[in-house]
């Protein structure tokens, strides 16, 4: 199997991992429970409350569930909108990186020259990695403040533990990085080694001759004037 095929393979089942990452980060954004929290009395009052960037839930026993939208933007902490920026980020960069590798991968031939493709697929990977680490920091700081509210001894108000949405998310911005990551590695010292050898190969046909080349060759020039001079005379006297 040669290398071409090998970087083709790879890149398809990089492929895989980023969209399947990719799915997973949007299938956060509908999932309600990012957090989630039992108050248990005797089993017919038993309350689950869960909520996520966008609600908040609350559901019994009987499995009535009820959920009311955030009701001001302005109220909430900046930490909130900065989770939806990113991850909102992340999805968009994300789809655009889906694009780019389409185009640029080898068994699509949809692009160019070898270095174009390679150039392409590089931006599709870099946008698959940006986009990962997004989503990763979003996770990762939501995560991250439910465990540090739980633990904390001074915090009264109701404490939360982590909900599904938050593994979700880490496990699709997980995917993206290591899909990003070698997407940028293979491509990136593709395009490297294209440039080179276009650059070699432009470089030849432009090589000087050294002074002793041209000397001999100015020689042998003359030499061979000399000589044909030589037998038009011979043939004339004859």
């Amino acid at each position: 199997m040669g290398y071409r095929t090998v970087v083709m393979y790879t890149e398809i089942g990089c492929f895989v991992v980023c969209v399947a990452g990719w799915i997973l980060v949007c299938s956060t954004m509908p999932t309600e429970i990012w957090t989630w929290s039992e108050v248990s009395g005797i089993v017919l009052t038993t309350s689950n409350y869960f909520s996520n960037l966008w609600k908040d839930c609350v559901s019994d026993s009987t499995g009535v569930s009820d959920c009311k939208g955030i009701p001001s933007l302005f109220a909430l902490n900046w930490d909130i909108h900065m989770c939806r920026a990113l991850i909102i980020i992340s999805i968009i960069l994300a789809f655009f990186g889906s694009i780019l590798v389409l185009v640029g991968m080898k068994c699509t031939k949809i692009g160019g020259s070898e270095i174009v493709n390679a150039k392409v697929t590089f931006a599709g990977g870099m946008n698959y990695l940006v986009g990962g680490i997004c989503a990763m920091v979003a996770f990762s700081y939501y995560g991250n403040k439910i465990r540090s509210e739980f633990d904390d001894p001074n915090y009264v108000e109701q404490k939360f533990e982590i909900g599904v949405g938050v593994f979700l998310g880490w496990g699709g911005s997980t995917l993206l990085v290591t899909g990003g990551l070698i997407y940028s590695i293979l491509a990136g010292r593709e395009a490297f080694e294209s440039s080179i050898l276009n650059t070699k190969s432009l470089a030849t046909p432009l090589q000087t001759r050294s002074p002793a080349d041209s000397r001999a060759s100015t020689i042998s020039e003359i030499s061979s004037a000399t000589k044909t001079t030589r037998t038009t005379a011979s043939n004339a006297y004859v």
